[in-house]
């Protein structure tokens, strides 16, 4: 059950509904997350009240269009290395599809935890019952 965030410079609601189906469509075809498995929250900065920061970071030269598709993305530990980077590259691809957002400026991280670390309602461990 991954909690996706995602965070984007300017983005009205089309916007952001495309970079979150984006995220999704992409932990479907590469982590085999159930399709029902959808849990975000989608933020859009207007670059006054809020904004993202951003800079040129080992070569990646982003600019204004910077999506933070802080896809934090928080899920249970365990995939390997090859399947999280299918998952960054499905989504860089399907953002720029989706949303028109150029792949130099989706910046993803995954932070992973446990089993026990999820309750999903009713105040219950429902992946760690006890």
């Amino acid at each position: 059950m991954p909690l996706v965030r995602v965070d984007a410079l300017r983005a009205d609601s089309k916007r952001l509904d495309a970079l979150g189906r984006a995220v999704h469509d992409a932990l479907v075809e590469t982590l085999g997350i159930p399709p029902d498995d959808h849990f975000q929250i989608l933020t859009g900065h207007d670059g006054h009240r809020s904004t993202l920061r951003h800079g040129d970071y080992l070569g990646v030269r982003r600019d204004d269009g910077i999506v933070y598709v802080v896809i934090v993305i928080v899920m249970r530990a365990g995939r390997t290395a090859d399947r999280k980077r299918a998952l960054y590259r499905r989504i860089a691809e399907l953002a720029e599809e989706y949303a028109g957002t150029e792949p130099r400026n989706v910046f993803v991280t995954v932070v992973e935890n446990q089993s026990a670390d999820w309750s999903l309602g009713h105040g219950e461990a429902q992946y760690a019952p006890g």
